[in-house]
């Protein structure tokens, strides 16, 4: 009984030792500031707690103004969180993850009147047939262009939800914040294709109760 449990008390200790050696060959560089100190990381004031403690505790780091490269432990980070919102929307129902392109053609966002109306705020750039595209700050061109391409849907597969985890684009004249107000940042976006207006406020609802619970 003795050895059995000094057995099991030693393989313990191996399973720790080698979870802590994983750790410690991590890639996080640490940006410790000394006490009482305000956040000032690389030049670029810091202005707000989440921000700091990302940027000081090796999850993220500035790449340039208002955009970051996410470090290995921000990897794993926004990956249990994907792994959480996949759940949620599994089990909202009929919910399905797609993934749109980035690249968005200048005739979508003018058909809505978004290109002009965002302006400056959009990334544009001209590919070497000199087409004019955008990239994507929000998707809801692209993806009502998706379904607008194919055959009539019927009501019975209605409503229709697709949703993203993808990265948005928006020139900000001013990024703040951190991650929440960047120029490039990862966002989560619902897209519900319902049969009236009451069945879209209670799909609103459903994704809405689903987040304030766990996401």
């Amino acid at each position: 009984m003795i050895l059995a449990q000094t057995q099991l008390n030693l393989r313990n200790f191996q399973l720790r030792r080698r979870f802590v050696h994983r750790l410690s060959r991590i890639y996080q560089p640490l940006t410790l500031a000394p006490s009482g100190s305000k956040p000032k990381l690389q030049s670029s004031p810091v202005s707000c707690r989440s921000h700091h403690l990302m940027l000081e505790n090796g999850l993220i780091q500035n790449a340039g103004h208002g955009t970051y490269h996410y470090l290995p432990l921000g990897q794993r980070s926004i990956g249990k969180l994907v792994q959480l919102i996949d759940e949620e929307m599994d089990a909202l129902g009929n919910c399905q993850r797609v993934e749109l392109s980035t690249l968005i053609a200048q005739n979508l966002m003018q058909a809505t009147g978004r290109w002009s109306k965002m302006g400056p705020e959009l990334f544009q750039l001209n590919d070497r047939q000199d087409r004019t595209f955008c990239l994507g700050p929000t998707h809801e061109e692209p993806i009502t262009d998706l379904l607008g391409s194919h055959p009539k849907i019927s009501h019975k597969r209605l409503p229709l939800r697709l949703y993203q985890i993808t990265k948005k684009y928006r020139d900000e004249p001013r990024p703040k914040l951190g991650l929440l107000r960047a120029r490039e940042f990862l966002m989560k976006d619902l897209y519900s294709f319902d049969s009236s207006i009451e069945s879209a406020k209670c799909t609103y609802e459903i994704g809405r109760a689903s987040c304030r619970e766990r996401v």
